[in-house]
C-alpha cells in the first residue's frame, strides 16, 4: 500500500486533504458550531431503512465511540494517511480521554479485523484541542504533524508533532496561535499541513496561509498571504501552493526567489447554472499541471461540481466543469461534494458526497473515461457524512472516514472495494 503524504505522491499523483473552513466566521467557536450543525444534519440522515442494490462492497473497518466515554475518539472529519505498511492514521474532532479529540492509528490485527490505538488524546489545554478537518502527515523519519483548532498557549490552536517513543508517542507543540484581538495574525487552524522537501510546513487559518520553518531555536512562523481560505493546501512538485477561498477564487502561491510569495487568482467561480460555487474540497494537481477540485453548490442543478483548471498561454487558466451534481434527492449521483477528490494512475477520480438519492446520507463515486458512477451509497449504519477525501491503495481499494453514522453514531473508517 502506498503512503499518502502531501510532500510525496501516490499512484503518480499528488494527493490532498479535504476542504476545511466551512464558515466566514473569524472565531474558531463559530467554525466548531458550524461543524456541529453539519453533524446534526448528518445524524438526521442516518435514519434510513433499505439501500439501493450496489455492485461494489463497503466494509466498516472501525466504529468510533466503541469504548466507554468514547475514549477511542469520535467524529473524524478528515482523510486518512497510510504509512505504506498497511496502517492508517487520522484524527477525530471529539472523544478521547478528555473529550477534545484524538490522533489514532488503525492496524490490521492479523485475523481479518482491525485494531484502533489512540496515539494522543488532546486535553484542551496547552497541547491543543479539536483537530477540525485536520489530517496528519509523515516526515521522512516517521514523525506525524497536524493541527488542532483550539487549545494551545493562547487558546487559538496549535501545530503539533507526534514522535514515536518505543511503544508510545510523544506530542510536542511546534507553534501556538494567538487571538486576532491580541496578535495581528490570529489563529484557529482548520486544516492539515503540507511539507516541502526542506521540511517546512504550510497550512491555513481562518484569515490566511502560513509557513513554519525549522530553526536552531525552534520553529519560525511567517505569513504568506492574507485571505479567507475555504479549503486546505496542496503543493505541486515545483513548490507552488494551491487553495480556494471564501471569495470564490482558486489561488496559486508561487515562491518569488527572494523569500516571498506571488499570489495569482486562477479562477473566480460564478455559480449556478454554468459554474460551481462554494469551493470546499481542497484542490489536487496532476502530473500535467492541471488543478482539480469540488464545489458544494453551483452547476446545472445547483448540487455542486467537479472542476478542472488547465494552464494556458500568458498565465491564463481555463476552467472546465467535469460533472454537475444533482439537487439533493433528485438524482442518482448524489450532491454536495464537500470533500476533495483523489486521482488514480490512469487519471480517474474518486470522491464522496454528503447526500445521495432519496436523501440517503452520502455516496462514494468515480468519475473517469466511462463517465460518472456511484460506487456506494451510505445508509447510516455503515457511515454518514464523509467530510474527508478518500485515499487509494495500489490495488484500487478506497479508504475514508465518516463523521457520523456507524454502530455508535460517531463515525467510522470504511473501505470500498470496486
Amino acid at each position: 500500500m502506498h503512503s499518502v503524504r502531501l510532500q510525496g505522491r501516490t499512484n503518480g499523483h499528488w494527493n490532498v486533504a479535504d476542504g476545511e473552513l466551512r464558515s466566514g466566521s473569524t472565531k474558531v467557536a463559530a467554525a466548531v458550531v458550524h461543524g456541529a450543525l453539519i453533524l446534526a444534519v448528518i445524524a438526521v440522515l442516518v435514519l434510513i431503512a433499505a439501500r439501493p442494490a450496489q455492485g461494489q462492497t463497503e466494509t466498516v473497518l472501525y466504529n468510533f465511540c466503541s469504548q466507554p466515554n468514547c475514549s477511542d475518539g469520535a467524529n473524524p472529519q478528515s482523510r486518512l494517511t497510510s504509512d505504506g505498511a498497511g496502517n492508517f492514521y487520522g484524527t477525530t474532532l471529539k472523544g478521547g480521554a478528555y473529550g477534545a479529540g484524538t490522533v489514532f492509528e488503525l492496524s490490521p490485527n492479523g485475523s481479518g479485523g482491525w485494531t484502533e490505538t489512540v496515539l494522543h488524546s488532546f486535553s484542551g489545554g496547552a497541547d491543543g484541542a479539536n483537530p477540525l478537518y485536520s489530517y496528519v502527515i509523515f516526515d521522512s523519519v516517521g514523525n506525524l504533524y497536524g493541527t488542532a483548532s483550539s487549545g494551545g498557549a493562547y487558546g487559538f490552536g496549535v501545530v503539533f508533532e507526534l514522535s514515536p517513543a518505543g511503544s508510545s508517542w510523544t506530542e510536542m507543540v511546534l507553534y501556538s496561535f494567538c487571538s486576532p484581538h491580541t496578535c495581528a495574525e490570529g489563529g484557529s487552524p482548520m486544516n492539515g499541513l503540507v511539507m516541502d522537501q526542506a521540511g517546512n510546513l504550510f497550512g491555513t487559518i481562518y484569515a490566511g496561509v502560513f509557513e513554519l520553518s525549522p530553526s536552531p531555536g525552534g520553529w519560525t512562523q511567517q505569513w504568506l498571504y492574507w485571505t479567507f481560505p475555504s479549503t486546505g493546501l496542496t503543493m505541486d512538485p515545483a513548490g507552488n501552493l494551491f487553495f480556494a477561498n471564501l471569495s470564490q477564487e482558486v489561488y496559486e502561491l508561487s515562491p518569488n526567489g527572494n523569500g516571498g510569495w506571488n499570489p495569482t487568482a486562477l479562477h473566480t467561480f460564478t455559480g449556478y447554472p454554468k459554474d460551481g460555487q462554494n469551493p470546499q474540497g481542497t484542490p489536487v494537481c496532476d502530473d500535467g499541471g492541471n488543478v482539480y477540485g469540488t464545489t458544494t453548490s453551483g452547476g446545472r442543478e445547483n448540487g455542486g461540481t467537479i472542476y478542472k483548471l488547465t494552464p494556458g498561454k500568458k498565465g491564463k487558466w481555463k476552467e472546465r466543469i467535469l460533472h454537475s451534481f444533482t439537487y439533493p434527492g433528485d438524482g442518482k449521483d448524489g450532491s454536495y461534494p464537500q470533500a476533495g477528490i483523489v486521482l488514480d494512475a490512469a487519471g480517474e477520480m474518486y470522491g464522496t458526497t454528503l447526500w445521495g438519492k432519496d436523501s440517503y446520507p452520502g455516496t462514494v463515486y468515480k468519475l473517469g473515461k466511462g463517465g460518472y458512477k456511484n460506487l456506494w451509497t451510505f445508509n447510516g449504519t455503515d457511515g454518514s457524512g464523509a467530510l474527508g477525501s478518500l485515499i487509494l491503495d495500489s490495488a484500487g481499494n478506497l479508504y475514508g472516514t465518516t463523521s457520523a453514522g456507524g454502530a455508535n453514531g460517531s463515525g467510522v473508517v470504511f473501505e470500498v472495494t470496486p
